[in-house]
């Protein structure tokens, strides 16, 4: 990998971070795809972008943890553990290019919805985080797209900016352990991901703090905005 190279992958490391610490989701779905069109290997950036993730939910939650729901982010997990195996049998029978066409037109319809009209009704009843948890919980099994499904249960909680942010990190923390784990099963933890990701660490950290400083200084409703700007730009990836 040139110089030339390795500075554009920490742009998009920082890129993706920055995201994901202010509203605290999409550093994936921006990253890979652009990762990908740098001509970075598949086995390379998606084990840099699983430890990337890893290091932001660690770090937000290091700081944050005490504005995060703690009881809605275990159900999400607990009920993402016991969707995974229905996932992966869905997997076997439902073309993935229609799947993700069509959570995609969700997601998009979702978020022009919110930003055009009056937002939905709040859910109050934290245990509605199982159902919503059991889809994510089967689209990760089936198609590793288990964010969709926990970002927009968190949206019609309607918290505050950085309750969502740090919920989501509290439910996303347990889910980047296993992928890590699984990662380092395959044998993908090579040189070349290590010496990326101690590269990129600076720029994660940076990204973090800057995230961060923008999350607090966003009123609700502009949080609310990006949010929703956020799912159609996360629905448009999966649909193409």
């Amino acid at each position: 990998m040139t110089t030339w190279q390795t500075i554009a992958v920490l742009t998009i490391v920082f890129i993706g971070t920055f995201t994901r610490s202010a509203v605290g989701f999409g550093d994936a779905l921006i990253a890979m795809p652009l990762l990908a069109l740098l001509g970075v290997s598949i086995r390379t950036a998606t084990p840099l972008i699983a430890l990337q993730g890893f290091t932001i939910s660690v770090s937000i939650l290091s700081t944050a943890w005490r504005s995060a729901d703690l009881k809605a982010a275990w159900r999400l997990v607990l009920s993402s553990l016991i969707g995974i195996p229905f996932g992966l049998l869905f997997l076997k029978n439902a073309p993935e290019a229609t799947v993700k066409a069509v959570l995609g037109l969700v997601l998009v319809s979702f978020g022009l919805y919110n930003l055009i009209v009056p937002r939905l009704p709040t859910l109050r009843d934290d245990r509605w985080a199982f159902l919503f948890g059991w889809i994510a919980g089967v689209l990760g099994g089936a198609y590793n797209t288990n964010g969709p499904a926990v970002v927009i249960y968190s949206a019609l909680r309607n918290w505050s900016p950085e309750s969502f942010r740090s919920t989501l990190q509290s439910y996303f923390l347990p889910t980047a352990v296993m992928v890590l784990a699984g990662h380092a099963l395959a044998g993908l933890w090579t040189a070349t991901v290590w010496r990326l990701y101690l590269y990129a660490l600076p720029c994660i950290l940076l990204a973090v703090f800057l995230g961060g400083r923008l999350n607090r200084v966003l009123s609700g409703e502009q949080f609310r905005k990006a949010v929703y700007a956020g799912l159609v730009v996360m629905g448009g990836l999966l649909f193409f």
